[in-house]
């Protein structure tokens, strides 16, 4: 009791620091919770494949001949129950599997070490007296064709299997009796009743071909060495194993890509923190101070404010990069009423312009400053809906209570905001980590002048994002960018569960009441 009157006597920024110190000191607790958790649900999960098993065992025991024969020709069963649509289905579907399975994906899968392949080269061919390109090998559709291959096996298992339970619970249902539906009967029941089944078919063919095979092909590729000079089919790659992680990471020689890697990753990290929390508190404020009694013309304000979101974010940061370039309109104003010559009198900068973005330290400043711009609308509309639905009763009870203005903010206004905004705060946390165009339409004129950063086309002002699309655009190293997006991937996962976690212990509505 004693802990909790402790804890809601903290202010917000105390309760989020209480919060992260318990998380990490009851760590250990957590970690054994989560993992009997784990075990609960494999045990589960061996129970369900246990039960399975047994509807098949027995299926193939005590099935008639013609739901035994189903197990080698898919359909058979059907047949004899006079579905002889559903038995064309479930038999085409099997001889398309076998045919590919044989002309595809067994010769992708034999090739699949990437060893002793043919290169592409343009040779003469004395039969037709020209040029042909001989019958080369493509690494790139090897590792792809196969990862295709083992998706179509794991999704063929499941029809397998499927259909097998299906044929043998028809087998049961014409023992005893029952019914036994047609294939129309069939169609209607999946556009009436398990009309959700039919809707998730596409959303889950998409997130397979556009989220599933994409990701398990970049983690793939980090596993390999292909970059600009192992470019299929003229010149293939190979497996490396986890050679470019110890790349990355350094080990025991620290190489430009874990000299980089450090510094980019603090950076994106420290990027992150304020970019996120700038614009949460400023958006904050400027709603408050929009919607404050004494503002005058606030719909003016406000307008004025929205006005930035309506301009598209690339135009509003690529004219903000020419404006504070070093012979940018800035500079050029600066110049012309002696600015920059005082300061470089009295030794405060030694160029003649104000490095905005062109000096490692000043970049890093103004990239959160000019985000503090574009993002203070956003968090201003969101707070302005929040701030509206605070019941004004609780900040009458603080001023009887004789709380002043800093009080009520601090124990009414900023709860509740954290209450109703946690989520958000998280996950665009996560944006802001990699948040691409911020960072590369700002500082892509940027050039650094750190040998080992700039020979890994990494610069002072790169985030992991940006840095990871340098090296796919202009080096071609496809192999480290493939392990830095897996970095970032884990990183970003790892704070996401985290915080959620952390959100989840204790902001319960019931609580916060």
């Amino acid at each position: 009791m004693e802990a909790n009157v402790k804890y809601y006597s903290m202010n917000p920024l105390q309760k989020i620091g209480y919060k992260i110190y318990k998380f990490f000191r009851n760590f250990p607790s957590h970690f054994i919770s989560w993992l009997k958790r784990v075990g609960l649900w494999f045990e589960k999960v061996w129970f369900n494949i246990g039960d399975s098993l047994r509807i098949y065992f027995k299926a193939l025991v005590d099935g008639d001949w013609a739901t035994k024969l189903s197990f080698l020709f898919l359909g058979v069963g059907s047949f004899k129950r006079k579905q002889y649509l559903k038995g064309i289905l479930y038999l085409l579907i099997e001889g398309i599997f076998i045919y590919f399975l044989i002309t595809f994906m067994i010769p992708n899968f034999a090739k699949l070490d990437l060893q002793d392949l043919v290169k592409a080269e343009n040779v003469y061919n004395p039969d037709t007296g020209k040029n042909e390109w001989n019958n080369y090998d493509n690494t790139f559709l090897i590792l792809l064709y196969s990862i295709m291959s083992i998706i179509l096996i794991i999704a063929f298992i499941v029809f397998y299997f499927k259909s097998i339970k299906s044929t043998y619970n028809i087998e049961l249902v014409d023992r005893n009796g029952g019914h036994i539906n047609t294939f129309k009967e069939d169609a209607n029941l999946y556009l009436n009743k398990k009309f959700h089944v039919t809707l998730l078919v596409l959303p889950i063919l998409g997130v397979l071909v556009f989220t599933v095979i994409p990701l398990i092909f970049m983690v793939c590729i980090a596993f390999t060495n292909y970059d600009g000079d192992h470019l299929p089919p003229t010149y293939l790659f190979s497996w490396v194993g986890w050679d470019n992680f110890a790349n990355l990471f350094g080990g025991q020689i620290v190489s430009n890509f874990s000299y980089a890697f450090q510094k980019s990753i603090w950076w994106t990290f420290v990027w992150a923190f304020f970019a996120t929390f700038t614009n949460y508190i400023g958006g904050i404020l400027l709603a408050l101070l929009i919607n404050n009694k004494r503002t005058r013309v606030k719909k003016l304000w406000r307008t004025l404010f929205v006005i930035t979101i309506a301009v598209p974010q690339f135009v509003t940061l690529m004219l903000i990069r020419y404006f504070l370039n070093n012979n940018g309109i800035m500079n050029t104003i600066l110049n012309q009423i002696g600015l920059i010559s005082w300061l470089k009198s009295i030794g405060a900068i030694t160029t003649s312009y104000l490095p905005f973005l062109s000096d490692p330290n000043w970049i890093k400043v103004m990239v959160i400053i000019i985000n503090m711009w574009v993002g203070f609308p956003y968090l201003m509309l969101i707070a302005t809906g929040i701030l509206m639905n605070i019941p004004n009763d609780l900040y009458e009870s603080a001023k009887i209570d004789g709380a002043g203005k800093f009080k009520m903010f601090s124990k009414i206004t900023m709860p509740y905001m954290l209450f109703v905004t946690g989520p958000y705060l998280i996950s665009q946390f996560t944006s802001n980590f990699n948040n691409f165009n911020v960072i590369y339409l700002l500082t892509s004129g940027y050039s650094t002048t750190d040998i080992k950063l700039g020979s890994v086309s990494c610069s002072e002002a790169d985030l992991l994002v940006t840095w990871l699309f340098k090296l796919t655009t202009e080096d071609y190293d496809y192999k480290m960018a493939s392990v830095i997006g897996i970095m970032i991937f884990v990183v970003s996962a790892t704070f996401t569960l985290i915080a959620f976690g952390i959100i989840n212990n204790k902001n319960k509505e019931e609580r916060f009441q």
